[in-house]
C-alpha cells in the first residue's frame, strides 16, 4: 500500500514538474522566435528603406553601383534580394538578375494600400514597402533567409528538449525520495499498529510531535485504542460478573432440587423447597430482565423506538407501579416552583427505558434507606430538565464512588442486600443514549442524592 502511494505520488510530482517545464520550455521557444522573427523583419526593413532611398535619392548611385554595393555590403543578410518597382508596376531596380521573388500584382496593390506588407515565401521572409518621395511612389520588397536566426532557434530548442528530459530524471528521482521519506511516519504508525492484538491492547503508537497530520493520526489510533481497551475490560468484566451472578441462583435451584430427591419428605418440607427454588427463580428472572435491559440501552438511539413524552407523567406512572408492588416504600414527588413551566416538560425518548432508568433510582432510594423513602424533585436548568433523588440511607463509601456506574460492581456497605450491581450501570447508559448525564454525591450514614439531566423540548 505504501509502496503503491509513494508511486503515484512520485509521477504526479514528476507530471508536474513535466507540465511546468513544458509550459515554461514552449514559452521560451516561442518568445524566442517571436523576437527573431521581429528582429529579421526590422533588419529587411531597414534593408529595403536604404537601397530605395541611395537609389531614388542619391544622384551619385545608378543601378549598376547600387549592385555592386549591395553584393559588398559587410552587414547583407542571407541570400538577399531586394527588388523596386515604379507607379507603373515596372521594375526599376532587382538586386541580383535572377527573378527569385514572386511578385504578382495583387501583391503591390495590397502593399500600396496597407503601406506595409510581410509574409513568408518558402525559407525566404518577405517585407514589402511603399516608399515615397516628392514625385513619385515606389513599392519596395527584401527577401532574405534567417540562417542565423534559425541556427540559434534550433540550438535553443534541442537545450530546451535536453533540459526537460534531464530536469524530469531529476524531478522523478527527488520526487521518488520526497515521497518515501513523507510516507516513512505512516510506515512506521502501520507497523506499530500491526503489532497491537487484542492480548496487547495497552501498546500505544508514537505520536511524534503531537502536532502535524501524521501526530494527529496516531492520537486518533491512540484514543480508538483507548477506547477499545476499555471496552474489552467492560466485556471481561461483564462476562465474569455476570457468569458469577447467573452461577448462584442456578447453583441453589439445583441444590434445593438434589436435596428434595434424595428421600421422601413431607408436604411442609416441599413446600419450603419449592418457595426457595421459586424465590431463586425470580432472581434469576429478575437478572436475566436486567441483563436485557443493558443489552438494550447499549443500542444506538436510533435503534430503539422515541416519541414525545412528559417527564411529570412518567414519574407518576414509575411510582405507581413501584409503591403497588411494594407497598412499604414511599416516593415523593414535587415541583421546586410552583410556577412550573408546563411547555418544558416534554422530551424525546423511549418509555420503556426512561421508567427503567427512573425506577432504579427509586428503587435504590428506597431499598437502602431505614425509611424505606426516597425525595424526589423536579426542576429545569438551562435547555435541561433536571430530576433529583434524595434518601437518608446507608451512603456511599467515598472509595467505592468512583466504580459506582460499572455493570455489576456494589458498594461494600451494600452487599448484604438484594441486588445484582445493575440499576446505575444501565441507568447512565439510558440516560447517555438521551444525551442526557447523571450526577451523584453521597456521605456515608447520611444519604445519596442522585442527579439526572435530560433535554427538553419546547412545545
Amino acid at each position: 500500500m505504501n509502496r503503491n502511494i509513494g508511486t503515484r505520488l512520485t509521477m504526479q510530482f514528476a507530471l508536474i514538474v513535466a507540465l511546468i517545464l513544458t509550459i515554461f520550455s514552449v514559452s521560451i521557444y516561442t518568445f524566442s522566435a517571436s523576437y527573431h522573427k521581429s528582429e529579421f523583419y526590422s533588419r529587411l526593413k531597414d534593408k529595403a528603406r536604404t537601397t530605395a532611398r541611395l537609389l531614388i535619392e542619391v544622384k551619385e548611385v545608378d543601378y549598376e553601383l547600387l549592385k555592386v554595393i549591395d553584393r559588398n555590403a559587410i552587414n547583407a543578410l542571407h541570400n538577399e534580394k531586394v527588388v523596386i518597382y515604379d507607379f507603373r508596376n515596372e521594375q526599376i531596380y532587382n538586386s541580383i538578375d535572377e527573378d527569385s521573388i514572386h511578385v504578382s500584382t495583387d501583391l503591390l496593390d495590397k502593399i500600396r494600400l496597407e503601406k506595409e506588407v510581410q509574409y513568408f515565401q518558402g525559407e525566404y521572409q518577405v517585407v514589402g514597402l511603399l516608399y515615397t518621395d516628392r514625385y513619385n511612389r515606389f513599392v519596395v520588397i527584401a527577401s532574405a533567409i534567417d540562417k542565423f536566426g534559425n541556427s540559434k532557434l534550433e540550438n535553443l530548442q534541442w537545450i530546451l528538449i535536453l533540459g526537460f528530459i534531464i530536469s524530469t530524471g531529476f524531478a522523478f528521482l527527488f520526487g521518488r525520495a520526497y515521497a518515501d521519506r513523507a510516507l516513512k511516519p505512516i510506515s512506521n504508525v502501520l507497523k506499530q499498529v500491526e503489532k497491537i492484538s487484542i492480548s496487547s491492547l495497552n501498546l500505544r503508537v508514537n505520536e511524534g510531535n503531537g502536532t502535524d497530520e501524521i501526530a494527529r493520526l496516531a492520537i486518533t489510533f491512540n484514543k480508538m485504542l483507548e477506547r477499545l481497551e476499555s471496552a474489552f475490560e467492560v466485556q471481561r468484566s461483564f462476562v465474569s460478573n455476570a457468569s458469577h451472578e447467573l452461577r448462584t441462583p442456578l447453583t441453589s435451584i439445583k441444590g434445593n432440587i438434589e436435596v428434595s430427591l434424595m428421600k421422601q419428605r413431607s408436604s411442609e418440607e416441599y413446600d419450603e423447597i419449592l418457595h426457595s427454588i421459586l424465590e431463586d427463580t425470580q432472581n434469576l428472572i429478575e437478572l436475566s430482565n436486567r441483563l436485557l435491559d443493558l443489552a438494550k440501552a447499549n443500542s444506538d438511539i436510533s435503534e430503539i423506538s422515541i416519541r414525545k413524552l412528559r417527564i411529570d407523567e412518567l414519574l407518576w406512572e414509575t411510582r405507581e407501579w413501584l409503591t403497588n408492588r411494594k407497598s412499604d416504600y414511599k416516593v415523593s414527588i414535587h415541583f421546586n416552583d410552583p410556577a412550573f413551566p408546563e411547555n418544558k416538560l416534554t422530551l424525546l425518548g423511549n418509555d420503556h427505558l426512561l421508567k427503567i432508568a427512573i425506577l432504579n433510582l427509586m428503587d435504590n432510594g428506597c431499598k437502602y434507606s431505614s425509611q424505606k423513602a426516597v425525595d424526589v424533585t423536579l426542576s429545569i436548568e438551562g435547555e435541561y430538565i433536571v430530576v433529583s433523588f434524595t434518601d437518608e440511607g446507608i451512603g456511599i463509601p467515598g472509595d467505592d464512588l468512583k466504580n459506582i456506574f460499572h455493570p455489576f460492581f456494589r458498594a461494600g456497605n451494600a452487599r448484604k442486600m438484594a441486588g445484582h450491581g445493575l440499576g446505575l450501570s444501565l441507568t447512565d447508559k439510558i440516560l447517555n443514549i438521551h444525551k442526557g448525564k447523571i450526577s451523584l454525591v453521597s456521605e456515608l450514614n447520611v444519604g445519596t442524592k442522585v442527579t439526572i439531566f435530560i433535554p427538553y423540548i419546547s412545545i
